[in-house]
């Protein structure tokens, strides 16, 4: 049992602090820097929609004021079966070099490979519908690919802060802050693991057609390291979104990205092997495994912590601290709702338990060979007006 625990416990310790200082001496010792300058490769943003009249004309509204060439610039919206006016609000701007793919439903992935393969652009770059880019996000983007040994590049989405935002708000922007921060650092010293749907940007002629059942914006920008090129992070480049408003809505989500993210990894496991890609391979595990299933070491300290308590201070500062964080979760789910439940300890408590619990079951559905492969967006608002943007914070490189 006290071995068991150790592992567990070493697990643990290295996911959220070893890693991140792994990271950080590597960027500190190793740095690789890259070539930045500005330009204007003819662009082809690519969007997916999903029944999404309430937000498609802002979405397309904002991409068409980016500060960015007319001429180069294209917009593919990849309808995926939809059955509202989202069709009809797309074709209204036919005119404005916004071209509709009217597709029948066949999920995310899959509409996404049908808009790849019509755009033109020489760089591709993948957004949502219910994402706001900053009027120079094209051009921050953009200015990566000077260098000829960069494939992609990830931008900087940034968490809104919402009135009606749910309990879990302030533990989802704490973790995103938190992976922008790891993105930078890996960035610094190699690529990035991998991209965030809201924006990011690869080389055209790298795309790979996504599987129907996995993640599409790790399947393709991990695509990228897989041809041998680099993967980088522009902060400056930044997206906007709201956090969700409901517990519930932001549960089926992180089950749907986790469970996608899992089969990603399986589909792309030759990136596992350090031989080949030498200290990306540890990254990826890490990253992408390691901490996705921290919920099972948290689960086996758990459960021997208890029959431990006699033999040292560690272990029964183990036990007080889960102690103190199950009282917090507990207030945090009778408190929801309440102007008490939004006391940042509670939301950040509640977060943690709610990502790690999808986890786990996404690797349980995972196991009995569970694939996701309709895509169904759970939406209760879009990101607000350009003019009304007001991000919470900025991560800078």
């Amino acid at each position: 049992m006290t071995w068991v625990f150790w592992i567990a416990l070493v697990c643990l310790v290295y996911a959220y602090a070893g890693f991140p200082l792994l990271l950080w001496l590597r960027a500190r010792l190793f740095p690789r820097p890259h070539r930045e300058e500005d330009g204007t490769p003819s662009v082809s943003v690519v969007i997916a929609a999903y029944n999404e009249a309430a937000h498609i004309a802002a979405r397309i509204e904002n991409l068409l004021s980016q500060d960015y060439p007319a001429d180069r610039l294209e917009i593919i919206v990849a309808s995926d079966g939809s059955a509202d006016d989202t069709n009809q609000i797309v074709q209204s701007y036919g005119h404005r070099n916004v071209q509709l793919l009217a597709l029948p439903r066949q999920g995310k992935g899959l509409a996404l490979n049908a808009a790849a393969a019509a755009a033109t652009g020489e760089i591709l770059v993948f957004s949502d519908a219910n994402t706001r880019f900053r009027p120079d996000a094209l051009r921050q983007l953009s200015r990566h690919f000077a260098d000829t040994f960069v494939g992609g590049v990830v931008g900087n989405q940034v968490y809104l802060r919402g009135e009606q935002a749910s309990s879990t708000a302030d533990g989802e922007r704490l973790y995103w802050n938190f992976d922008q921060w790891l993105k930078s650092l890996q960035s610094r010293a190699g690529s990035v693991t991998s991209a965030t749907g809201a924006i990011y940007a690869i080389r055209r002629n790298l795309h790979e057609d996504v599987p129907a059942d996995a993640m599409d914006d790790f399947y393709v920008s991990t695509g990228v390291v897989q041809r041998g090129y680099r993967l980088v992070f522009a902060p400056a480049a930044q997206a906007f979104e709201p956090v969700a408003e409901a517990e519930g809505v932001e549960f089926s989500r992180k089950l749907r990205v986790i469970t996608q993210g899992l089969q990603a990894v399986i589909y792309r496991r030759d990136l596992l092997n350090p031989f080949r890609f030498g200290f990306y391979a540890w990254q990826l595990f890490s990253h992408k495994v390691l901490r996705r299933l921290v919920g099972i070491p948290l689960l086996v300290m758990a459960i021997t912590c208890p029959g431990l308590y006699g033999r040292g201070w560690v272990y029964q500062l183990a036990l007080a601290m889960e102690v103190a964080f199950l009282v917090l979760f507990a207030a945090a789910f009778f408190l929801r709702g309440t102007p008490w439940g939004k006391w940042k300890p509670l939301t950040i408590a509640w977060y943690f338990v709610m990502v790690n619990t999808a986890a786990l079951v996404s690797a349980m559905a995972i196991l009995r060979g569970h694939r996701v492969r309709r895509w169904e967006p759970e939406r209760h608002q879009a990101a607000p007006p350009d003019e009304t943007i007001k991000p919470v914070e900025t991560v800078v490189g």
